[in-house]
């Protein structure tokens, strides 16, 4: 009967996760949770791992304590489903474990996959702020597995007239979106282009940009926008 209860809890399913986004995360899963039970000699393993399992995508969310939004490109997303199933499919050619082993490896793979989906994203948003003014990529979200895009603004600014357009663009930007209907806008950390209902760009509630929050909008001019950006 516990061996019963625990196989219908293994069966349970998977809440959303940035792995969980990827299009053969359903069928790898599901080959490693019906195959769990072979894996060990210790039938305490067997719940132990599953919970492992079942919870994967819960807790992944929990251990990325990310500062900004958990958001991958469908490009890392690849990259990092091709490293965690190398590292399952490896476990699961080995015959049964000794007990205690195959729930620690199975953390030990748990912990390496935050780690890469958490420097995926942050590379991202690195390497979109070492461009030069506003931009945008397009991603994947980790919460619901929708479609997304990430906008930043970049200062790798190399002359004066690159960021005189710099510059120029975030200022269009702001003023897009200023004019959308506020009454509409939700109050969320989301943020996306100019042209649609959207909540407050990250990069633009940041403490280091107070001067471009909305009370400084009315009359805000190029060169103040420059010199906001200087000081910070």
């Amino acid at each position: 009967m516990a061996l019963l209860l625990c196989l219908v809890c293994l069966t349970a399913a998977l809440a959303h996760g940035c792995l969980h986004c990827h299009s053969n995360f359903s069928k790898k899963f599901s080959f490693y949770r019906h195959h769990v039970n072979f894996k060990s000699w210790w039938v305490g393993d067997i719940p132990v791992s599953g919970a492992l399992l079942t919870d994967w995508s819960d807790d992944t969310m929990k251990e990325l304590h990310l500062a900004i939004p958990a958001k991958i490109t469908r490009e890392k997303l690849d990259q990092v489903a091709t490293a965690v199933y190398q590292m399952m499919d490896q476990l699961y050619q080995g015959k049964m474990y000794f007990p205690g082993y195959f729930p620690n490896e199975l953390r030990n793979i748990f912990r390496e996959q935050v780690h890469l989906i958490q420097n995926a994203i942050i590379e991202s948003r690195i390497d979109c702020q070492h461009r030069c003014g506003i931009f945008q990529y397009e991603t994947i979200s980790c919460n619901n597995c929708t479609d997304s895009h990430v906008t930043c603004f970049g200062y790798n600014c190399e002359s004066s007239a690159q960021w005189k357009s710099a510059v120029q663009g975030l200022l269009n930007y702001i003023n897009n979106w200023h004019k959308q209907d506020t009454s509409m806008r939700p109050r969320s950390s989301a943020f996306s282009w100019p042209g649609t209902h959207t909540a407050t760009p990250a990069f633009l509630v940041s403490p280091a940009l107070r001067c471009l929050e909305p009370p400084h909008l009315a009359n805000l001019t190029l060169e103040d926008a420059a010199e906001c950006l200087k000081q910070h």
